[in-house]
């Protein structure tokens, strides 16, 4: 997204009052939206495409996993370590606590190197971590093998954002997006599923589904060690390494061939990539501090709505471990499928405008999540959780399409995993405040607590927060979504006609685009027809 500022370091004041009295206009759908039916735009993708989105997909879906096996298990493993269910609740605080180390670390190690390599780091060390979850008996060494599973887990979701999205065709990403961020919702499922296979039924308990959570991921750095870097982020190195190495060329008007040589431009790469971040962060530090506010609000609904949610079921409305699953089940199916239709849905009505619907249904329903004490909970829980999973739905590309492409997976993870920082204390804030509504016990004694009181204000409060951040703030112009939309197709040109992926940045970087005439034509009509019609609406 272009982002600007007259001031120099801040926006003019004629930029903020305008920027203020077009929020709620801009909400208005773009007319020349380019949709299409979803199983044509899915048809557009190539084999590498599906691969690098299901590579990307399945390492996301599995860090929810091993996140998740502690939310479904807060009961057992209290009980095993004699403490309270908010002590061990900070096994889920420290790990949202410390996901915005690993998302600084690994998202600038994928900006300056490429995706691929970070994302297997990252994935090995979850491997280790969720192991050695299983072999802890204390609280502490608990506690302190989750704070390291943390940074791992934050490290993972910019690579794997970037692996899955950036090579797609644009009219894809909408719903793809959608689909990628359920593997959150895909992971839960799955470790509802097998908390339910392996808790109850063998002789280690809850330790046994942490010991299981270890063994997929060996398949998936398989899997991303099969692939190649993406496309994106070769264009883009070479790109910025050409660019730098133009800039300080000395007298000579064109580079000389030894100075146009791969490995003078390789060595030209880490000077070009501090350049081009510091000037990204010095242009955009405003933007990257809404993002992170934004942020917060998206996680603590997700949090809210789901950590304590299995603690609820059984220790107040008193379901059975197969119910409870079941339940939870049906949410994060609602969740997969909401994500999805409303991330192509957002392709259409635009990013903000189709989150704010999703805010506004979403608070509706709350009482009926919280207020029913039998298995007609099913019904709610699947619409609260389609909504929860739909207003997150667009979240992965509208990050994308706000942060500046030279540190796309160091902003995209850094905000995201920020925001789960200052709502890392959601769980153990419900846990202490529901402890303050004690229930009388079960019969043998267990202690219970009023956790559907407090998930229910938590989440009223939690939507509003986020419907009106989204009000406020900034999204991509359909006239910018326009050229990506162009430019994407004039890259996949290029590639076909054989020209390698290197040679393209350089040429971008030189300013020669090389776009074929027929797309070039496309993008200057379809550009034009934007502007004379944001025109006529007096944008």
């Amino acid at each position: 997204m272009r982002n600007h500022m007259a001031a120099g370091w801040f926006y003019s004041p004629s930029q903020i009052g305008r920027y203020f009295l077009t929020r709620i206009t801009s909400l208005r759908p773009p007319r020349n939206s380019h949709a299409k039916n979803p199983w044509r735009i899915l048809r557009q993708l190539n084999r590498h495409q599906w691969l690098m989105f299901w590579a990307g997909f399945l390492g996301w879906t599995w860090d929810a996993f091993d996140f998740f096996t502690v939310s479904l298990t807060i009961t057992e493993i209290a009980k095993e370590f004699g403490v309270k269910n908010s002590e061990v609740s900070w096994g889920l605080t420290v790990t949202l606590m410390l996901r915005s180390v690993g998302a600084l670390i690994f998202g600038s190690l994928s900006d300056r190197y490429g995706r691929k390599w970070p994302f297997v780091i990252n994935l090995s060390a979850l491997v280790i971590l969720e192991l050695g979850t299983g072999f802890t008996h204390s609280l502490s060494q608990f506690l302190a093998v989750r704070a390291l599973f943390g940074i791992a887990m934050g490290g993972l979701f910019g690579p794997a954002a970037s692996t899955a999205l950036e090579d797609l065709p644009y009219e894809a990403r909408g719903i793809l997006s959608g689909l990628f961020e359920q593997g959150y919702a895909t992971g839960y499922l799955l470790a509802a599923i097998f908390y339910r296979a392996l808790v109850p039924t063998t002789t280690h308990g809850w330790r046994s589904l942490f010991w299981f959570g270890s063994g997929p991921p060996i398949l998936i750095i398989i899997f991303r060690l099969c692939l190649p870097e993406t496309n994106h982020f070769i264009v883009l190195r070479a790109e910025r390494e050409t660019r730098h190495a133009l800039l300080h060329e000395q007298s000579n008007a064109n580079l000389s061939a030894s100075d146009q040589s791969p490995e003078a431009v390789r060595r030209n790469g880490l000077r070009a990539f501090a350049r081009e971040a510091w000037f990204a962060m010095k242009q955009n530090w405003v933007l990257l501090i809404y993002m992170v506010i934004i942020m917060t609000g998206f996680n603590s609904c997700s949090h809210g709505s789901q950590d304590f949610y299995p603690t609820f079921l059984k220790d107040q409305v008193g379901e059975s471990a197969s119910n409870v699953t079941i339940i939870t089940v049906i949410g994060q199916i609602g969740a997969l499928i909401g994500g999805t239709t409303i991330g192509y849905i957002s392709s259409i009505l635009g990013r903000r405008l189709t989150m704010g619907i999703a805010c506004v249904l979403g608070g509706a329903i709350v009482p009926g999540y919280v207020l029913p004490r039998s298995m007609a909970l099913i019904a709610p829980v699947f619409f609260e959780q389609f909504f929860v999973g739909g207003v997150w739905g667009p979240i992965p590309i509208h990050l994308m399409e706000l942060a500046p492409p030279a540190l796309r997976t160091l902003v995209v993870g850094l905000t995201y995993q920020l925001g789960n920082l200052a709502s890392s204390a959601s769980a153990t804030i419900q846990s202490t405040i529901g402890e303050k509504y004690p229930l009388p016990p079960k019969a043998d004694g267990t202690k219970r607590f009023d956790y559907g009181k407090v998930i229910g204000i938590f989440m009223g409060a939690v939507w509003v927060y986020i419907l009106l951040w989204l009000m406020l703030g900034p999204e991509m112009s359909q006239e910018e979504r326009e050229e990506q939309r162009m430019e994407a197709l004039a890259w996949e040109e290029e590639r076909v006609s054989g020209r390698s992926l290197q040679e393209m940045g350089a040429r971008r970087a030189r300013g020669e685009m090389g776009f074929g005439e027929k797309v070039e034509e496309e993008k200057r009509d379809s550009v034009g027809e934007v502007r004379i019609e944001n025109r006529e609406v007096g944008v």
